[in-house]
């Protein structure tokens, strides 16, 4: 299982696709797994309700966004994957942080949230056929493949990670 055709997702998702080194989508979601736990575990709680800025998030607001948007690109990528002909809408990023309360939590729940969807799109991605993957739709009116929303999350993951480190941790 290659990576997806630049063909096969709109343009900005480039930028998360470009970030996932395994040309293998199964090995990739494994390969990240320990990386997430190792990284997530650095994270104190203090240090969670951080926000490096004056209306950034916080780091319980970025790992809920993480969150929130993988489970909308699994959602898409079932849809694909299944053949589904409607149009499914996008989100709005900061309307859905907005509306979490995310920080009313602990950084233990959302590290335990995260992992529970993570192990579910794992196994959602190992029961997909090759043919399955390669199934295309219309999301946030652009068309795109089951396959591609398994690389963005993977590199949606990555991208927020490298924020983090570099404006929430230094």
């Amino acid at each position: 299982m290659s990576k997806p055709s630049p063909s096969s997702y709109p343009a900005y998702f480039k930028r998360y696709v470009d970030q996932v080194a395994e040309d293998d989508l199964l090995a990739a979601f494994e390969n990240q797994l320990p990386e997430i736990k190792q990284f997530l575990a650095t994270i104190t709680e203090e240090k969670s309700a951080y926000a490096y800025d004056t209306g950034k998030w916080t780091l319980k607001e970025v790992l809920q966004h993480i969150i929130d948007a993988e489970r909308i690109f699994n959602y898409r990528a079932l849809c694909f994957a299944r053949k589904e002909p409607a149009s499914l809408p996008g989100f709005d990023e900061n309307s859905y942080a907005d509306n979490s309360d995310s920080n009313r939590r602990t950084w233990q729940e959302l590290v335990d949230e995260f992992l529970a969807v993570r192990k579910g799109t794992g196994m959602m991605y190992k029961s997909f056929t090759d043919e399955m993957l390669e199934f295309s739709g219309v999301s946030n009116n652009n068309p795109a493949t089951a396959k591609c929303f398994g690389f963005v999350t993977l590199g949606h993951f990555n991208h927020h990670k490298k924020v983090m480190e570099e404006r929430y941790l230094k």
